[in-house]
């Protein structure tokens, strides 16, 4: 038995490694790189950038295993067919999804800032996940890859993490699947948003999850031979 110290208590890994997949939630330019249309809002990128060398180091670790690794994008067509009229309308701003933004049309696949930052780029055999919504389950594929690879056990990263993280966390929890939430593979634009996130998570004994800190699961990792 392989554990990783956690919150509210160890997280158990399976003894089979295949059944742990890596879950990297929208890393995309536009909500990251100065520009982009996170930043248009007034946001400070620096508390999602500040991610990326740590989720870079639990890539490297699951692709020198060979384990499973998915990307989300959170992204709409071109259409905006699949886009909830609610949506459009969220916000009250001067900037729209499908809008003109410093990065292309906003939060419409294939434009520029809809991108993977190159740092975090998928490789062959990594799959992405476009989603409409915030949850990586609604509406996507993403739920049959799993069952079909027979992956138990989620470690999850990404921003941000009150919104797109913590949905897809909640969807996964009520699936049945085993999730970590990685602490410091995670940002919000707001950071009081961010520990009310890890603490709601991590109440009554692991409600929705675990948390844990990179390290640790690292260093679990580590421990297979």
């Amino acid at each position: 038995m392989v554990l990783i110290a956690a919150q509210p208590y160890d997280y158990e890994l399976p003894s089979d490694l295949q059944k742990v997949a890596l879950l990297i939630i929208d890393m995309q330019r536009d909500f990251l790189e100065p520009g982009g249309f996170g930043e248009a809002l007034g946001n400070d990128v620096s508390h999602l950038s500040a991610t990326i060398p740590i989720i870079k180091s639990l890539l490297e670790i699951f692709r020198r295993r060979q384990l499973p690794v998915f990307h989300t994008v959170e992204g709409h067509q071109p259409d905006l067919s699949d886009c909830p009229p609610s949506k459009l309308r969220r916000g009250n701003g001067q900037l729209k999804i499908g809008d003109p933004g410093p990065m292309g049309r906003i939060l419409i696949l294939g434009e520029s800032g809809n991108a993977i930052i190159s740092e975090l780029q998928p490789i062959p055999g990594e799959i992405v996940i476009s989603k409409p919504g915030k949850g990586a389950f609604y509406q996507t594929s993403l739920e049959s890859y799993l069952h079909k690879q027979g992956i138990t056990h989620l470690m999850i990263t990404g921003v941000t993490t009150e919104v797109c993280v913590q949905t897809t966390m909640r969807e996964a929890n009520d699936r049945g699947f085993e999730c970590l939430l990685v602490e410091d593979a995670t940002a919000s634009y707001f950071p009081e948003f961010k520990e009310s996130t890890l603490e709601m998570i991590r109440a009554q004994g692991g409600i929705v999850g675990w948390t844990a800190t990179a390290a640790n699961v690292m260093q679990a990792f580590g421990n297979y031979s």
